[in-house]
């Protein structure tokens, strides 16, 4: 009668603490980025995108950089080494859900005086024992954790492969702009050549008389202005060539060059597809899924505390003494325990609200990645037209100041203007060069964009 009498306060006590948990309510999840219904400067029908997209700006020296960058990055060997810390504790959250086993040995050697005949007795004592326990998963609280752990290693696979998109367009991007400066170097040393020349011309003809020192001192200042470009794109090409050897993993040092920035081929314009297919085109956006399952794991983990929890144990083992006669005595134990709470002064119910703050976080952690994703797109569009756009009429006025230098030139030398015009024309056409090889290089740039904004090619499936 006083066993089912025991029982029914434990059903009863485990009834109270399931409608205390019930009673625990949390806000719904915030709403989602719906994607808008098209690109406002989608391309036409193109490839889709590679895995290897860099290959197709056909510079043999740009894709083995990119190659050597994916296999000797810090940043990726970061992400790998998170991906096996993830891995490891998805293992040890699946052990969890396993009976443990555990043995033990105690020994005891005693001299003890014995209460009947008030002698001294020596003892040896040795039990040897076996202790299993198993935590029954009555509310799925050990899944609903193996399933946050899970979703903890898909978040840092998915993260690993974002980090190969960037680093792999960090590099193409670096090396652009490398050849970008490499080309602003050529313009400014070649026109450099050329003010002293000029320079040259101006001192003759000042010590012939032909000229006044006006002149000299003119084509001098143009010298030197045009002298301190060629140091300045130096020092930038020495500080990229240094951050490009920082994203290859290794100390700073030279890089070798391709195929010149005019000869590097502009691929053709990558297959945008329609914004919804972006969700699954990306790796930050699987990882911010990723987040989202692990945070939903984690709260209904959180609300299954509150319930009771279930706990079978058992012991076997002997125990073999000096005081005893004959084989050792057998001990064995089966029990089970119930653990329900009831008062912790709210520590259970904060932290399932912590837990839906959480899921909320990443909710909209996640809806921020989508909505850069789509502007990373819709940038990355609207600069690859407009930039082609730009360059074309950078290399019209590149060709008119070409023609205007050339008359004003001819225009001195006959007496018909003073030298201040063909400086002026020498100016405009210098700064005209500097900024086509500028465009060119931004325009190749920005398909570099695309394609990390693209997803790089990213299918999901290998990682």
């Amino acid at each position: 009668m006083k066993a089912a009498s025991t029982v029914w306060r434990i059903g009863a006590i485990a009834l109270a603490t399931w409608a205390l948990a019930a009673c625990v309510s949390v806000a719904p999840p915030p709403s989602f980025a719906e994607p808008p219904p098209a690109w406002r400067d989608a391309p036409g029908a193109g490839l889709a995108v590679q895995r290897d997209w860099w290959r197709s700006y056909n510079d043999p020296v740009l894709s083995a950089l990119v190659e050597r960058a994916l296999a000797d990055n810090t940043d990726l060997r970061l992400a790998a080494a998170r991906v096996a810390e993830a891995r490891a504790l998805l293992d040890a959250q699946g052990a969890v859900r396993w009976p443990t086993l555990d043995v033990s040995v105690s020994a005891q050697r005693a001299r003890s005086v014995g209460a009947a005949t008030g002698r001294a007795n020596l003892s040896s004592v040795t039990q040897p024992q076996f202790q299993a326990a198993y935590e029954v998963d009555l509310w799925g609280r050990l899944e609903a954790l193996t399933d946050a752990a899970r979703a903890n290693l898909l978040a840092s696979e998915t993260a690993a492969d974002s980090v190969r998109l960037s680093v792999a367009a960090a590099v193409a991007s670096a090396y652009l702009g490398l050849r970008v400066s490499d080309a602003r170097l050529e313009i400014a040393q070649r026109t450099l050549a050329s003010r002293e020349g000029a320079r040259k011309v101006a001192q003759r003809r000042f010590d012939t008389g032909y000229s006044s020192r006006l002149e000299l001192s003119q084509a001098e200042a143009e010298y030197r202005a045009t002298a301190q470009v060629v140091p300045q794109l130096q020092l930038a090409i020495r500080r990229q060539e240094d951050a490009l050897s920082v994203l290859l993993g290794r100390v700073p040092d030279a890089v070798p060059r391709g195929r010149a920035l005019s000869e590097i081929a502009a691929p053709a314009l990558p297959s945008a597809g329609l914004p919804s297919q972006l969700l699954r085109r990306r790796p930050d956006i699987a990882q911010g899924e990723a987040q989202i399952a692990a945070a939903d794991a984690n709260l209904a983990a959180a609300r299954a505390q509150l319930l009771p929890s279930l706990r079978l144990t058992g012991t076997l083992g002997s125990l073999e003494s000096s005081l005893l006669h004959g084989d050792p005595i057998r001990l064995w134990s089966v029990g089970g325990s119930v653990l329900a709470p009831l008062f912790n002064g709210g520590r259970l119910r904060a932290q399932v609200q912590a837990g839906a703050a959480r899921r909320d976080q990443a909710v909209l952690g996640y809806r921020k990645t989508v909505l850069t994703a789509f502007a990373e797109v819709e940038d990355a569009l609207a600069a690859i037209r407009y930039l082609h756009e730009q360059r074309d009429q950078a290399e019209r006025q590149r060709i008119a100041l070409s023609e205007a230098l050339r008359i004003a030139h001819n225009r001195y030398n006959e007496g018909y203007a003073s030298y201040l015009e063909e400086l002026d024309a020498q100016r405009n056409l210098f700064n005209a060069e500097l900024t086509v090889v500028q465009l060119q290089g931004d325009a190749l740039t920005a398909e570099v964009n695309l394609y990390k904004a693209l997803g790089g090619g990213w299918d999901g499936v290998e990682r």
